[in-house]
């Protein structure tokens, strides 16, 4: 008897971006960690796991469901999601890196990368609850 195989579900490659930028945020992530470790100086673990979430799981999830909803991947919610979470979330890191050094002066800039971020969450939101559809 012969056995029929089915092919592969074919995916869309519009999470392609997403999912390289989620490991070079993973890359960094762990090199933090590997350096707060190295040196026992806890002191950026906010940075580390903020790049760690948004960066890589975040961005690696948004990579994945574009890719096989590529309807919200070629949205243009995707597009303005996509360049609100890869301009905040650096800003984010440093300013919360300078923070938690001492510096309180970086606090609005802080502010206004976290006020991004949670508005590129909100678009990424909008865009699945618009955009995915029941086949």
């Amino acid at each position: 008897m012969q056995q029929v195989t089915q092919p592969a579900p074919a995916f869309s490659s519009v999470g392609i971006i997403w999912i390289k930028l989620a490991i070079v945020y993973l890359m960094i992530g762990v090199g933090i960690g590997i350096a707060m470790g190295a040196s026992e100086n806890f002191t950026l673990r906010p940075v580390h796991a903020h790049i760690n979430l948004l960066g890589w799981a975040t961005m690696a999830l948004a990579g994945l469901i574009y890719s096989v909803f590529p309807q919200a991947g070629m949205s243009k919610l995707a597009k303005v999601h996509f360049w609100l979470n890869n301009i905040s979330l650096p800003v984010m890191a440093i300013a919360l890196s300078l923070l938690v050094n001492g510096h309180r002066e970086i606090v609005p800039v802080l502010a206004a990368s976290e006020i991004a971020a949670a508005l590129g969450i909100i678009v990424f939101a909008a865009n699945i609850f618009l955009n995915l559809k029941k086949a």
